[in-house]
This record gives structure tokens, sequence and C-alpha cells, in this order.
């Protein structure tokens, strides 16, 4: 057996795990709806014979037996198949029906098989493209109370969502009080990036902190201008370093009132 063959029979008996009775289930309803089995066998009955088909096709598939082998050498699913194939034959159905019944098995455990092999590798899929968005938009810790999110590339709404939650996640955890979206590495800003901004800003300001997006280089400020969009409540600078100033100004309050001097 080959290394390929090797791996698509474990990625089968891994899709199969666990699913025997939906895979008997499909081929009890496929006998059913259309009509396959003339013999009087109860519902009941057919289900007991699926289970044991199916059962010891996941078994067959599980030893070390060629597949072209398993249904003639692998003992279970051996009896399994001739004591289905003696029902049918004294239940009047002919070998051709029988043959295309025990395909009709094969072929629901294919299809079901396949989904699940699809629906593994569309969640890895999902799983990896979080990651990378995760990576992609790293929360850092800038000053005390201050954090600081620098933005690379298209600001879409996927990214924006874990933008929102990471950074939400590091304000409650740090009890930050000032976040900073730096979008020097955004190339643009359109009136769908602006919103996007608009909402991250407005979760921070729920979590009782303030907000500045600095990087607003002079295209982005005339793009901004150009297209309406309205910015006036949010506090934004041009450099990151600017933005770190004024953050810091935030974090330290007030500045206390002098005590008059006495008499």
């Amino acid at each position: 057996m080959t290394g390929s063959e090797m791996a698509a029979r474990k990625c089968v008996v891994g899709a199969m795990e666990g699913r025997v009775d939906e895979i008997a289930d499909r081929w009890v309803q496929l006998q059913m709806e259309q009509g396959a089995v003339h013999t009087g066998m109860r519902e009941s009955e057919l289900r007991e014979e699926a289970d044991a088909l199916v059962a010891a096709v996941a078994a067959g598939l599980e030893s070390p037996l060629p597949v072209e082998r398993i249904v003639t050498s692998y003992a279970d699913l051996q009896r399994a198949v001739a004591q289905l194939s003696l029902r049918r034959a004294r239940g009047g159905e002919s070998p051709t029906a029988t043959s295309l019944l025990i395909n009709q098995l094969l072929d629901a455990a294919g299809a079901l098989s396949f989904d699940t092999y699809v629906e593994g590798r569309e969640e890895i899929i999902r799983r990896q493209s979080r990651q990378l968005l995760e990576l992609s938009t790293p929360v850092v810790r800038l000053w005390r109370q201050v954090l600081g999110v620098p933005l690379i590339g298209t600001l879409d709404t996927a990214r924006t969502q874990v933008v929102m939650e990471n950074l939400l996640q590091a304000i409650q955890d740090q009890e930050a009080t000032v976040a900073i979206i730096d979008i020097t590495g955004v190339p643009t800003v359109d009136t769908a990036v602006a919103q996007h901004l608009m909402q991250t800003v407005n979760a921070v300001r729920l979590m009782g902190a303030d907000c500045i997006i600095s990087g607003i280089r002079p295209p982005i400020a005339q793009t901004i201008a150009q297209l309406g969009i309205d910015l006036s409540t949010i506090m934004t600078r041009a450099t990151l370093a600017d933005a770190l100033s004024e953050a810091i100004k935030l974090t330290a309050g007030p500045l206390p009132v002098a005590a008059p001097a006495p008499r």
C-alpha cells in the first residue's frame, strides 16, 4: 500500500469514526424512500442489518488488509454481506438489486466521508486564517495604561472584528485607559475603512477608555476631507509619537492645584 493510499484510507476511517449510526440511518432512509426493498422487512430489521454491515465496513478499513480484499478476506464483513444476500434471496430480490443495495451503502458512506473531510478542511482553513489575522494585528503595551495597535494593510470587516476583540480584551486585562490605533501602514482610507475605525473607537469608549488614531498622513487627511468623512469626534494625531505623548498626558490626570501661600 502506497503512502497516498494509506493517507486516504486513514482519512476515510477518521471521517467514519463516530458517525457509523449516521451512515446506517442514511442507508435505511434511501431504501425506504426508493422502495428498493420488497422483502417485507420492517424498518427496525433494516436498521439492524445496516448497523452490522456499516460496523463491519468500518472495522475492515481499520484492518491491515488491502481495500480490494476487505470484503473477501475480512471475516465480519464477509459474514455481514453473505447474510444480507441470503435474506434478500429468500425475500425474492434479484442478485442485481442486492448488488445495487450494497453500492448504495458504499455511496452513502463515501458521500458522508467526503462531506466530513471537506468540513474538517474548511474548519482548519478558518482557524488558520484567524490565527494569521491575530498575528497581523497585535496589541502592544506602549506605556502604563496605554495600548497600541499598529495596523498594516487593508482593514476589512473580518480584520476589524479581530482587532476589536483583541483590543477590548487587552483593555480589560491590563486595565488600560488609552488605546492608540496607528494606521501609518494602511495604504488608503475610504468610507468603509473609516466606518470600521469608528466602530472600533466606539467599542473602546464603551469600555471606558479613550482612543487616539495616529498615522494621519497628508494624503490620508486629504482623502478623508474629500470623502466628507467626519472624524471630528475622534482624537487624531499625525504620528505615533504625537499620539503617545497625548496618551501620557491623559493617563497623568490633571495637575494638582497649588495651595495658596500663607500670609
